[in-house]
């Protein structure tokens, strides 16, 4: 089954897809939330349709949400900062433990570049995730933007001439250039002692697989990587991506099914 969903976080709704297994009503199942990357939606290219059709074949619940700014969400994207990200993704963890669907014992995340930089966090930082799964972890951003740069292009001169930079169509605000170079990925990241797998591709040209490697040396022996030869950060042909999915599946049946 798929139905529709609104969250409420700081006067701002934001909507999301949850796909439920079969099975009698009211029955607790565990549960995976999926956090879109920078400036994409709940579909992520329908990759996120993808897993959490998969999910649900194996009897695990999945809510895809839009967060502000994003997709069918309320909010500017001018307005988005990946603090207040973290902040959202937490209340939609806390308001999923009060489904009636999930199991709030085995809640699991899964985030795709920016939002698995943002999904570490979370895992951190709200007590009880279960198992985290990071897809091309975007972990690369502090140090890029840091270094006022993106993508090869003058951050500074470009918000001097016209108060945002325009990052593919989106207006980026000053606030959240600010937020990314100061953010702490892996300290924030470190105390996260549950399952974690990491999954890049090493022809990643957005967040390469060094910055990927780096989380390894900050948990505490309990992350794995899986380095994709040939896949890039949109997982763009039909056998990565599949691996992609299938891992994933993997990692969370094996973590979240018991």
């Amino acid at each position: 089954m798929i139905l529709n969903h609104d969250f409420h976080h700081n006067g701002l709704t934001l909507r999301s897809t949850v796909h439920l297994p079969q099975g009698s009503a009211g029955t607790r199942r565990p549960t995976v939330v999926l956090v879109h990357g920078f400036s994409a939606n709940r579909l992520e290219a329908a990759s996120f349709v993808h897993m959490s059709r998969l999910l649900e074949g194996e009897g695990i619940a999945s809510v895809r949400v839009d967060l502000s700014g994003h997709g069918e969400s309320d909010g500017d994207f001018f307005d988005v900062t990946i603090t207040g990200e973290i902040a959202e993704v937490r209340s939609v963890v806390q308001d999923v433990r009060t489904l009636d669907f999930a199991d709030p014992d085995r809640i699991g995340l899964v985030g795709m570049s920016m939002g698995g930089v943002v999904a570490s966090i979370v895992a951190a930082e709200e007590p009880g995730i279960r198992a985290l799964c990071l897809w091309s972890p975007a972990a690369v951003a502090p140090f890029e933007v840091g270094g006022g740069f993106l993508k090869g292009r003058d951050i500074a001169a470009e918000i001097a001439e016209k108060g945002y930079f325009d990052a593919d169509s989106h207006r980026m605000s000053p606030a959240l250039v600010e937020d990314i170079a100061h953010l702490d990925v892996y300290g924030r990241s470190r105390s996260y002692t549950g399952p974690v797998h990491i999954i890049h591709g090493d022809k990643d040209d957005i967040a390469p697989v060094s910055y990927a490697h780096r989380y390894l040396d900050h948990y505490n022996g309990n992350a794995e990587l899986e380095v994709v030869p040939g896949a890039g950060h949109a997982w763009a042909t039909v056998p990565h991506r599949t691996r992609l999915h299938q891992s994933t599946l993997n990692f969370l049946r094996k973590h979240l099914s018991r």
